[in-house]
């Protein structure tokens, strides 16, 4: 009989999925002293159930249940979208290597094997909650430095999204829920036409979606497998308010610059925004002042690296 185990769960929430009610006991016992809260689902449709309505920590997953087994659980939970970072330990009185086998390639990060060793489990949910919390700090943290990304494995499915991409997804594609398995069409297929392309990081591809652009950049290939990619949404009119906040320019000094960014000359300018060429020359004349340069190229360069940030 092993030593109590230290109450260190770090408040974190478990799932347990089991259909023996001695089992639940246990482990709902062993892991509420260990300072965690346990759910209990006695078989896959109810952790299913359950899970519609929340997202615990990790899961932990008896094999062999009447129903819906384990294995058929856990691929469905992997299947979605917003469920598929749950790391699920597999709970199995089965030793054969074929299913531990078929446990892992449901989706399941580790097993233990019935009667449960406490000190073991313990462990073992230790290390998968630490390493799902840095996985889980990555995507945040990508979502606070104003990068909405999301990564796919090879065949184009979601693999997982950090909170702001998925609300940009959900609001620009109607109907679309972060936790179906495969992204939005229109974007489906732009990400599709990177990977196929196989292209270097930050080969991008844009689409229109109502009054926006979606620029979706390919980030680079994780050591997972999982192909990175980012989102940026841009309406009409971003770019040159970003040009008259950063350089102190009027709205029409700030239209006259943006084009100019995109190589046009003086007479396209002056087309496109139906001014004189002489009012693009006062313009200039005025951004040049204002951003402290001498002549056109120094202008671009500079507004070429506001837009890109």
């Amino acid at each position: 009989m092993s030593a109590d185990p230290p109450r260190s769960g770090g408040g974190a929430t478990i799932l347990v999925v089991d259909d023996t009610p001695d089992s639940l006991r246990f482990l709902t016992a062993t892991l509420e002293h260990a300072g965690m809260t346990a759910l209990i689902a006695v078989d896959g449709l109810a952790a299913l159930d359950l899970l519609d309505h929340a997202t615990p920590d990790l899961v932990l997953m008896d094999a062999m249940m009447p129903g819906l087994d384990g294995f058929e659980t856990t691929r469905r939970i992997k299947a979605n979208g917003r469920l598929r970072h749950l790391p699920v330990i597999f709970m199995t009185g089965l030793s054969e290597t074929e299913h531990v086998v078929r446990g892992l390639q449901a989706g399941a990060v580790d097993y233990v094997h019935k009667p449960i060793v406490v000190d073991e489990l313990l462990a073992r949910v230790a290390v998968h909650l630490a390493n799902a919390r840095i996985a889980r700090g990555s995507q945040l943290a990508l979502d606070t430095s104003g990068r909405p990304s999301f990564a796919v494995d090879d065949a184009g499915a979601t693999s997982w999204l950090t909170p702001l991409a998925a609300g940009t997804i959900e609001r620009l594609f109607p109907g679309w829920r972060a936790h179906d398995a495969a992204l939005p069409g229109p974007l489906a297929t732009a990400v599709r036409r990177l990977l196929s392309a196989n292209g270097p990081e930050g080969t991008h591809a844009s689409l229109e979606v109502g009054d926006s652009v979606v620029e979706c950049t390919f980030l680079h290939r994780a050591t997972g497998g999982d192909h990175l990619f980012r989102l940026i949404e841009t309406r009409e009119g971003d770019a040159e308010r970003r040009l008259a906040t950063r350089h102190g320019l009027t709205s029409r000094e700030a239209e006259v610059l943006f084009w100019i960014s995109r190589g046009k000359q003086n007479r396209e300018v002056s087309a496109i925004l139906k001014i004189s060429p002489r009012t693009v020359n006062k313009h200039l004349e005025q951004i040049f002042e204002k951003m402290g340069v001498e002549n056109r190229a120094s202008a671009t360069a500079i507004a070429v690296g506001t837009l890109s940030r």
